[in-house]
């Protein structure tokens, strides 16, 4: 199918925590608020929302020398810019774009821990009151894929029209969802096309931000979104990463052998149906295992805490023949928040 960018008011959406690995999800839509000189504009408080225990407040020092509480609040930012879409034939409806920062919105916060029927009608409220047509979900997922190759992107959509437009697929998951999966639901009921958009973020380097999937996720924002999104410094960022990962896999004959095989995986399998179907399988049998026990390594910022195999050991059973084919994020998959779902 062919891709387009969507068209109209857009909403991108990302949370911190369990939906965020390797800082990813926030760290794109971050980027894209920045490079569109989104303000922000309203919020949601956490009070009635948020665990504190998992997403801790931050005390920091101001210019003035006085200490003061950051809260891990929702932001949603709105547009400064006008529009550039300029009509080309007033009498013919058609117009003409050199890009839609003018009508792009984006909403970060930290991942609700309780109350998410209500903090849904709050987010509800917010899209509503911009008027937006669709909303975009990004997650970044821990999955077995290995670093040294592209960070896959994959998007899922229960709207038909947005199905067609960007040449995805709706999700076929079903099992236990989050927060993502509750608020598309909540958008399609309400009249707003919704999409999921999802990166693999290779699982044995989950404590270090991930500025390689930032890139992957940025890439395909810019281009369903039709604005520009400048890198910046993270190109560098990102080979630092992988050489600093390299450094230390290479003293580490079994963490060399694991990669080994996560290459050959992703490498066997090269189509973008085959990767969707490979990343949506891992990321359903990764749901699975946190609905029958809770982890116990799950970091306090809410993404797992899933351990690189240590020397002497081998690595885990799914990684050497369960797991996904290539490292690609799902795609026509299933999911759990859209990408899996949102």
């Amino acid at each position: 199918m062919a891709r387009g960018p969507i068209e109209g008011r857009i909403m991108v959406v990302a949370f911190e925590g369990w939906t965020d690995a390797g800082d990813a999800a926030s760290g794109a839509v971050r980027r894209l608020i920045e490079a569109c000189g989104l303000e922000p504009f309203d919020e949601i408080e956490p009070d009635e929302y948020v665990d504190f225990a998992t997403h801790r407040p931050v005390i920091r020092t101001l210019d003035d020398g006085t200490r003061a509480l950051q809260w891990p609040t929702t932001v949603a930012y709105a547009p400064t810019r006008p529009s550039a879409r300029q009509p080309l034939a007033a009498d013919a409806g058609l117009e003409v774009s050199t890009g839609n920062e003018g009508e792009l919105f984006a909403l970060v916060g930290a991942e609700p821990s309780r109350n998410w029927t209500q903090y849904a009608a709050e987010f509800l409220e917010i899209a509503q009151g911009c008027e937006v047509e669709a909303i975009v979900f990004v997650g970044a997922m821990l999955a077995d894929v290995p670093h040294t190759r592209p960070i896959a992107t994959a998007m899922t959509s229960d709207s038909r029209e947005l199905q067609s437009r960007l040449g995805v697929l709706q999700s076929e998951y079903e099992g236990p969802t989050g927060i993502m999966s509750v608020l598309a639901l909540a958008a399609q009921e309400a009249g707003i096309q919704t999409a999921s958009l999802w990166a693999s973020v290779p699982h044995y380097v989950h404590n270090a931000p991930a500025p390689k999937a930032v890139i992957a996720l940025v890439d395909r924002l810019s281009e369903i979104a039709d604005v520009t999104i400048p890198l910046g410094d993270l190109v560098e960022q990102s080979g630092e990463w992988e050489r600093g990962i390299d450094e230390i896999t290479e003293r580490d004959d079994d963490m060399r052998a694991y990669i080994g095989k996560l290459e050959e995986q992703r490498d066997a399998v090269e189509s973008p149906e085959a990767s969707g179907e490979a990343i949506a399988h891992d990321f359903e049998r990764f749901l699975r295992d946190q609905a029958r026990r809770p982890d116990p390594r799950l970091r306090a910022d809410g993404g797992t805490a899933r351990q690189r195999p240590e020397a002497g050991t081998e690595p885990a059973a799914d990684a050497e023949g369960d797991g996904p084919a290539d490292g690609e994020a799902p795609e026509g998959g299933r999911d759990e928040e859209h990408p899996p779902p949102v």
